[in-house]
């Protein structure tokens, strides 16, 4: 497909690829130009579907599913892996989940009136906790449409004033190079500040999510202590952290 872009569009799409956002302040200094000729470079590039406009810069626009179109995707191993790593959660911990539909499993199986503390992003994992009478705070934000997630500057500050015990996070990627992944980089930022403030990291993983590398790693190999997961991932990425690397919490059928 032709884009007809001029030459600097086509460098700024190219960082924008390479990078995963790009900055007007760094842009207009390195091409010498003015805010407004290269807020109308990135709306060419938005009219063209290839990039998401944000606050001060752009993103490329992913292919993400929708939240509704992937809580219908191996839904019975999803549910396995949610009591799973449910079960890791101990009386009078503070919790922090993100969201995601293996995630939101986690949320509907801790047991009612548990006496926790849940942290979310999540509108979906809030009004699952709500129904189970589970004290629950909500990080505010910007609200990503597809994934009912609450992402930004005020979500990260909100976290950066908190210490957890565990965190439970989702992931769309696992390799032994590029460790976890996802798509979103605002997502990708959250689940970063999460683990800084966490004793404990978990991620809550499906196989089909092994071997696969999306554009955001938030976390390597070395950096998780447990992967809850339907099937023990092959012997390559399980020794490639060697001893460092997390447990593999296999959820029973």
């Amino acid at each position: 497909m032709r884009l007809n872009l001029n030459d600097r569009q086509n460098d700024i799409w190219n960082a924008i690829q390479r990078d995963g956002e790009a900055k007007i302040s760094e842009l207009k200094e390195q091409y010498a130009v003015t805010d407004m000729t290269i807020r109308r470079d990135l709306e060419k590039l938005e009219s063209l579907g290839l990039v998401r406009r944000t606050f001060g810069g752009a993103i490329p626009v992913t292919l993400d599913v929708s939240l509704q179109e992937r809580d219908t995707v191996r839904t019975d191993e999803k549910a396995r892996i949610g009591k799973a790593a449910a079960s890791l959660i101990r009386p009078n911990q503070a919790v922090f989940i993100d969201g995601g539909t293996t995630t939101l499993q986690v949320a509907r199986h801790i047991h009612p009136d548990s006496s926790i503390t849940v942290v979310t992003n999540a509108l979906n994992v809030a009004a699952v906790l709500l129904d189970k009478g589970i004290h629950t705070i909500v990080a505010g934000g910007m609200l990503l449409e597809k994934t009912g997630s609450m992402v930004g500057p005020i979500a990260i500050g909100t976290l950066g004033a908190m210490a957890f015990d565990q965190v439970f996070l989702g992931t769309t990627g696992i390799t032994a190079e590029h460790g976890f992944s996802n798509s979103n980089s605002f997502e990708a930022e959250l689940k970063r500040q999460a683990m800084r403030r966490a004793h404990r990291v978990n991620v809550v993983a499906d196989a089909t999510k092994f071997g696969e590398r999306t554009l955001h790693s938030f976390a390597s190999l070395t950096e998780v202590h447990c992967v809850v997961t339907d099937r023990a991932p092959s012997l390559a990425l399980e020794e490639a952290a060697g001893g460092d690397g997390p447990d593999w919490m296999i959820a029973p059928v």
